[in-house]
């Protein structure tokens, strides 16, 4: 049996705030969890998926009595604004078609893509769909994230690579990896390429240090589960 734990999940609670923060009683706990799905999934089709692509890494929801806030964090944040910030304006009133409550969206930068394990990983699999040499991308991704101020990077591509008859797995690591210390900050993203003789799986880990407790969040939350961080190492 495989003994692999998402290092995400494994430090929520720990080191890790909540990505949705709220409270529910039993009877409403279904419907706002499928409500967050949606969401999410809505904004991924329409700032991921679709031109102009607004490279969006993270999606945090925070519930209250009166309002759903929408936290995104993208590299991009003048092409999720738009101009003059219709584009952000437009999106509020999407969600509050949707949703049916009073939304507030706030978008945060990420100011350094390189290492943020989504973005690379859906680099990766845009690469590929146009058909990319994978053993250069991964190497140039390797070393850029590294070169960037990461620690350590794993990069493992698993499909029919390069249209071959079989499919496979290839890997790709520089530096270190602490999977099993919860203070260790490690990103984690999963991606897909769809191309024409099938579909690739992209997982990259992205190790950045070690979480300490006077580091600051990009965004001080006051919600249930805003804030995680252990105290001390482990």
């Amino acid at each position: 049996m495989g003994q692999k734990t998402h290092p995400f999940g494994f430090r929520v609670g720990v080191t890790e705030a909540h990505k949705s923060r709220w409270f529910a009683p039993k009877a409403l706990f279904g419907e706002l969890l499928v409500e967050d799905y949606k969401i999410r999934k809505y904004l991924d089709k329409r700032l991921n998926r679709t031109p102009p692509f607004a490279a969006v890494s993270d999606v945090h929801i925070e519930r209250t009595r009166e309002e759903l806030t929408v936290i995104i964090k993208t590299a991009r944040p003048g092409q999720v604004a738009g101009q003059k910030g219709a584009g952000k304006d437009q999106l509020v009133a999407d969600l509050q078609a949707m949703t049916g409550r009073k939304v507030v969206v706030n978008v945060i930068e990420v100011r350094n893509p390189e290492i943020d394990a989504k973005l690379i990983a859906e680099t990766i699999a845009e690469q590929l769909k146009k058909r990319a040499n994978f053993r250069r991308v991964l190497k140039q991704r390797c070393e850029n994230a590294i070169q960037n101020g990461a620690i350590g990077v794993r990069i493992l591509l698993a499909g029919r690579l390069g249209g071959a008859e079989m499919s496979r797995t290839l890997e790709q690591r520089l530096g270190s990896i602490p999977l099993s210390t919860l203070q260790a900050n490690v990103d984690y993203a999963l991606s897909h390429a769809f191309t024409t003789y099938g579909a690739l799986g992209v997982k990259v880990w992205v190790f950045k240090g070690m979480f300490t407790e006077q580091q600051a969040d990009e965004y001080q939350s006051t919600a249930a589960g805003g804030r995680a961080r252990a105290r001390g190492r482990r």
